[in-house]
């Protein structure tokens, strides 16, 4: 991963709005690589500047994904508080489309 594309992708994740999500595909796409959703799913996780929030980005399916600054209850929370609809379906916690 070079860091040309990691500065890509922290810049476009820290413009998600609030109340907002994008998918790691999503974002991976807009950085100029679209088959390299792990690798912003890497980033992600290894992410702790609290100016990038990483906890915008989701699953393809919808659904949240980890989230390595208090797991995915306290992403969860944090979506919910910012207005980001969040449905549970039994088994995952998804964004309601």
């Amino acid at each position: 991963m070079t860091t040309a594309f990691k500065e890509k992708v922290l810049y476009i994740v820290s413009s998600i709005p609030k109340g907002s999500t994008m998918t790691y595909q999503e974002v991976a796409r807009k950085a100029g690589n679209p088959n390299a959703q792990r690798a912003v799913g890497t980033l992600m996780a290894h992410n702790h500047n609290p100016s990038v929030p990483c906890h915008r980005v989701i699953k393809s399916d919808g659904t949240l994904g980890n989230y390595n600054r208090g797991g995915i209850h306290r992403k969860k929370h944090i979506l919910e508080k910012e207005g980001v609809a969040i449905i549970y379906n039994g088994k995952n916690y998804k964004v309601k489309i």
